[in-house]
């Protein structure tokens, strides 16, 4: 760890400095932040166990802040501030907060990889004192430091004080001396974050949780009940062609933002993205339960999409419901392989998905699925569907259905 070269503030020793003669206690510290306590405590704990030690070595923090990057679509990072006498904060900061620290020494830690200890003046960095953890607590000083991992964002800690004429020299160094041991109990923290929310962000938290818990073999198949729900967006040819490409995304992304939470607020877990097409899975040990989930995210998008039009063009999905057993595993070869439903009943759900479109009815359901989620449905008769011998009984939703207006939904262009 550098030492605090960078100093805008006047430090000055103590004739009755703690910090100084206390080395036993220091090294002590040291190692709990090395050791299986300190490992198996969470955020919250770490902070708050790790200030009360501070204060036991006679440092004057009166504010302490971590400020812990991660990598995640929505989340620049999460602070964690703690203060003598008060509960633990914990902010997850989205990515607009860039702005908040950009002119800040915090901002300047993390970019330079130095670290720095800044006053009440003015700094050629910026203002700290205005930031929401720091703002009205009195502080006259802070120590800022970095937080390097091996490799992706630069965290940092913060210390804060309260005394007159900030922290001595000596305090400064014990501070610097704690910092590689925080560092990498930090970094473990970020690095397990940072695996669960890219799994969970790319592949679903099922599956993430299977393949953290070893199913990571090519051929590794499970048989499981579960809804089907697939969800295609008509028209999109059509409406990539007359689009730019950067509005092509933008309207996919826009339309994925309706749907994709009506499935998670249900319990459902998104499993491919298919060009303009979702294909999710609601699992469980209650058919009945998983069944009833999927008919309400399923209503849930067609009230969205409803209501929803990009620009001058107004959306139209299609949408296939199917409850039956499916493989669910890993095919592919060698070292890249995926996670995947498989078996009749996955083609049956993207059979009625086409039906949707030739019978010109947003959603459709099997007599299987109607059954699990005891439906209100109608009847559209028998149907051939490619692939499958025997015709297959498909029904749709009454004309009205709850919280619906008979009528509201757009014909198929």
């Amino acid at each position: 760890m550098n030492r605090i070269l960078q100093i805008e503030t006047e430090t000055r020793p103590s004739k009755t400095d703690r910090v100084a003669g206390n080395t036993n206690s220091l090294l002590s510290l040291i190692e709990w932040l090395s050791g299986d306590e300190c490992h198996a405590l969470d955020e919250p704990g770490l902070i708050s166990t790790l200030g009360r030690r501070l204060l036991a070595l006679g440092l004057p923090i009166d504010r302490m802040t971590l400020h812990l990057m991660t990598l995640h679509p929505e989340l620049i990072g999460r602070t964690l501030a703690w203060a003598p006498g008060d509960p633990v904060e914990i902010h997850d900061r989205e990515h607009s907060a860039r702005q908040t620290f950009a002119s800040s020494p915090l901002r300047k830690v993390m970019d330079s990889r130095e670290p720095l200890v800044v006053g009440l003046g003015d700094s050629m960095h910026g203002r700290w004192q205005d930031i929401d953890i720091f703002a009205g607590r009195g502080l006259v000083q802070l120590m800022i430091a970095p937080l390097c991992n091996a490799d992706g964002p630069v965290s940092a800690a913060a210390f804060g004080t309260r005394r007159p004429g900030g922290f001595t020299p000596a305090e400064i160094q014990a501070l610097e001396r704690i910092l590689p041991a925080l560092r990498n109990t930090c970094e473990l923290r970020v690095m397990r974050q940072v695996e669960l929310s890219l799994l969970d962000t790319y592949i679903g938290p099922l599956t993430a949780q299977r393949i953290l818990a070893g199913r990571v073999r090519q051929g590794e198949i499970e048989s499981i009940e579960a809804a089907l729900l697939l969800c295609d967006l008509r028209g999109f040819t059509e409406i990539s062609n007359r689009l730019p490409s950067n509005s092509v995304l933008e309207l996919l992304n826009a339309y994925f933002d309706k749907v994709i939470p009506a499935i998670t607020r249900e319990g459902g877990e998104v499993l491919k993205f298919m060009g303009d097409a979702v294909l999710a899975f609601f699992p469980g040990y209650d058919p009945a339960r998983s069944s009833a989930s999927a008919l309400i995210a399923a209503k849930d998008i067609l009230r969205e999409i409803d209501k929803f039009e990009f620009g001058d063009i107004a959306l139209n999905v299609g949408i296939a419901l199917h409850h039956g057993e499916v493989s669910y595993g890993n095919i592919g070869s060698g070292r890249r392989l995926d996670f995947t439903l498989i078996g009749p009943d996955v083609n049956l759900v993207s059979r009625i998905q086409t039906a949707c479109g030739d019978l010109r009815v947003p959603l459709l359901m099997s007599d299987a699925f109607r059954c699990e989620a005891q439906a209100e449905a109608v009847s559209v008769g028998w149907h051939a569907l490619k692939g499958f011998s025997e015709k297959v009984e498909l029904f749709r939703l009454p004309e009205s259905f709850p919280g619906r207006a008979e009528g509201e939904y757009k014909l198929y262009k």
